[in-house]
């Protein structure tokens, strides 16, 4: 049995998707037709008896376009953030509006965590954190999991714990203990250099070992306005969810059908292979 056919087997998984796979680019409005798929992908992993965790950007995206602010914000002064900050509480609010109203189309309970830095590094927090995802799983829920901007600039600045979604979706995989990490991007998967840039670029299928060149290719730009991590941030979760025993595979988003696709095997975008390391202390890939 080759590695792929070895995820059919995967028990606990979370899915990752960014801003720009949750909204129209022209508009900023969210792209309902791929959050239902997306969704109903969902639920049926959970009707297969997996666990499963959602890790969704958009909320800052989604609350600029309920008030009509356009363009660009990335103004890192204390107004600029503010601005951000209050975007994601309105956003926030929206995004898990339309998740609860898609989920109960389909009988699915979700539930909505909010992390912070504090949330993985006080080990109170991370035991209780651990223990309600736990219970929710039980429970047969689907989290929906985000960083908490309106009270923590980390992802906002993008100079902090998580920096973007990719690293917090990571952090996750290991704080529940699931087996299979899938990044939805705006590319296809690892590649030499960068497609959009370099015709040239070779696709790269399966990663068995992170080596430093592999970390010299990752890019820290994204395609994307609306997005925060760039190749360089999804290396760096492959790092962390590898070493806590999971396998990551990053995949573009584009269609959200690529889930059940990657999970029956199929050869789909970048495969990470789990390589655990047994002296594996999440709060060592966290700044203070």
């Amino acid at each position: 049995m080759n590695h792929r056919e070895k995820l059919k087997a995967k028990k606990r998984v979370v899915i990752k998707i960014g801003s720009s796979s949750l909204t129209h680019p022209e508009t900023g409005g969210q792209d309902l037709i791929k959050l239902e798929k997306l969704v109903r992908e969902l639920t049926d992993l959970k009707n297969r008896g997996m666990d499963v965790t959602l890790v969704s950007s958009g909320a800052i995206a989604v609350g600029k376009k309920a008030v009509h602010i356009s363009g660009s914000t990335k103004s890192l002064t204390e107004e600029g953030i503010a601005v951000k900050q209050a975007c994601a509480a309105i956003g926030q609010a929206r995004l898990m509006m339309t998740y609860q109203k898609l989920f109960a189309e389909y009988n699915q309970i979700t539930a909505q965590i909010l992390m912070t830095k504090k949330t993985v590094l006080d080990p109170l927090s991370r035991r209780n954190t651990h223990n309600t995802f736990t219970e929710l799983f039980k429970l047969g829920v689907i989290p929906v999991v985000n960083e908490n901007d309106t009270v923590a600039t980390y992802e906002i600045d993008n100079l902090g714990v998580f920096g973007d979604n990719d690293t917090l979706s990571a952090i996750v995989t290991a704080l529940v203990d699931a087996d299979l990490l899938i990044l939805l991007s705006d590319i296809d998967g690892l590649y030499t250099d960068d497609p959009r840039d370099n015709p040239d670029a070779r696709f790269i299928p399966q990663v068995d070992e992170l080596t430093d060149d592999l970390f010299h290719m990752g890019k820290s730009t994204t395609g994307s306005s609306v997005g925060t991590g760039g190749m360089s941030t999804k290396l760096n979760a492959a790092k962390i969810a590898t070493s806590a025993g999971a396998d990551m595979v990053i995949a573009n988003g584009h269609d959200v059908e690529v889930i059940h696709r990657i999970i029956d095997g199929e050869e789909i975008g970048t495969l990470f292979s789990a390589h655990r390391d047994e002296n594996f202390y999440m709060a060592d890939y966290l700044s203070d």
